[in-house]
């Protein structure tokens, strides 16, 4: 039988980063409509499917709760069931978090997308408009456009002329698909998050050229009523050996910045401890981590990462651990979640070792069934749809203040 918690306990356990998982057991679509900041998503029919790799420490606090569902109780029994021994009920359910006045985050991945525009607020991260970028297009400007998004939602819709880079490749791509300082970088996304963290992240890093997002991404060029390509497969190039070194220098620098710590494949052994949660991810994109990756690492690419730290990471308050056989986009990646209240670290080297292939013990992804349409997929979503997401994102530093429980901080 699950132990009762309150919404004011919650609310200290997740001021005190107490490890703290928050499940919220709806249906994507539902949950998406209200929910606690750092709550996630999990129905009872993924449980099993999900629960060792959402949450791998057996006695973490797991707390569950529904709108009155009825959703709870089966919940519960699976967890035992599987052997969580500290899981804990809402009292009251979520009708109880609204009784106390505390807020409700729509839509999903709400905290990263929260995180996004606190960034722009503070740091002023320079964006063009749809038109502005269109204009420059046409008429042939010097720019670099770089899609920060993963490689099937660029393939799907993109900028005309933008090439692939998702997210922590920026850092490794950027330099060598604009290596004239004059070119202009625009990183686009399909809404504001990565755009936003993408071009961020190359200010910070050092990137010598003039950096802009693209403000609203596919969204604000649809809304714009220019025409978005389709099929589009352009990736971005790597950076050569000798300036790898170079990108190195400046993502450890940002990664220091941030507060994060290095440690060896030895000193990331005493990481793994019974009382602490440990996540370990490999950043890279899926294909080099299927030719080989670290035991015991699984994929989470780092743009991603960051965009979706709710799904691959609920436990509020655990460690994270990166790797990445070249160094920089785990840098990056962990400068980022760092700022965005995580303790992480970064494993300095662990290559040379025995090595494993395939994709590792993810779970197989979802299907249909209860799944939110975002209004930024696709190429078919109502333009009321995409202006109501916008407005929501533009208000979101305002409900993080009155939220008060994130702690974030932006450098």
């Amino acid at each position: 039988m699950a132990n009762p918690i309150t919404p004011a306990e919650i609310r200290q356990r997740l001021l005190a980063r107490e490890e703290t998982a928050l499940f919220d057991l709806r249906e994507e679509a539902v949950f998406a409509t209200g929910h606690p900041l750092f709550a996630a998503q999990l129905p009872p029919r993924r449980i099993e499917v999900e629960i060792a790799s959402r949450v791998p420490r057996k006695d973490c606090c797991i707390i569950v709760y529904d709108d009155g569902e009825g959703l709870t109780g089966g919940a519960i029994e699976t967890l035992e069931r599987l052997g969580y021994s500290d899981v804990r009920l809402l009292t009251g359910g979520l009708g109880a978090w609204r009784e106390a006045g505390y807020e409700l985050f729509e839509d999903v991945n709400s905290y990263s997308k929260a995180f996004g525009e606190l960034v722009e607020h503070r740091r002023h991260t320079p964006s063009l408009s749809a038109e502005e970028v269109q204009t420059l297009i046409d008429e042939g400007a010097d720019i670099a456009i770089l899609d920060a998004r993963r490689f099937d939602e660029y393939a799907t819709m993109s900028i005309p002329t933008g090439r692939s880079a998702p997210g922590a490749e920026l850092v490794v791509r950027a330099p060598a698909a604009a290596p004239d300082p004059q070119t202009l970088v625009i990183v686009n996304c399909a809404g504001r998050t990565r755009s936003i963290i993408g071009a961020q992240s190359l200010i910070n890093f050092g990137l010598p050229n003039k950096v802009h997002a693209l403000r609203n991404g596919t969204i604000g060029w649809t809304l714009a009523r220019q025409k978005l390509a389709t099929g589009q497969s352009g990736v971005a190039p790597q950076v050569d050996e000798g300036s790898l070194d170079a990108a190195c220098t400046r993502a450890r620098e940002v990664a220091y910045r941030a507060g994060v710590r290095r440690v060896t494949p030895e000193e990331a052994r005493a990481l793994a401890v019974p009382d602490r949660t440990l996540y370990c991810f490999d950043v890279r994109q899926p294909e080099p981590y299927a030719a080989g990756h670290i035991p015991g690492f699984r994929n989470a690419p780092g743009g991603q990462l960051v965009q979706e730290t709710d799904m691959v990471a609920p436990v509020r308050g655990a460690r994270i651990l990166l790797a990445d056989d070249l160094g920089p986009r785990a840098d990056m990646t962990a400068s980022w979640l760092a700022q965005m209240g995580w303790d992480v670290y970064v494993l300095d080297g662990g290559f040379d070792g025995p090595l494993e292939t395939g994709s590792g013990n993810a779970p197989p992804p979802r299907g249909p069934e209860g799944r939110y349409k975002r209004p930024y997929e696709g190429t078919d979503n109502p333009q009321a749809a995409m202006q109501a997401y916008l407005d929501w994102e533009y208000g979101l530093v305002d409900q993080l203040a009155r939220d008060g429980t994130h702690g974030f901080f932006v450098i």
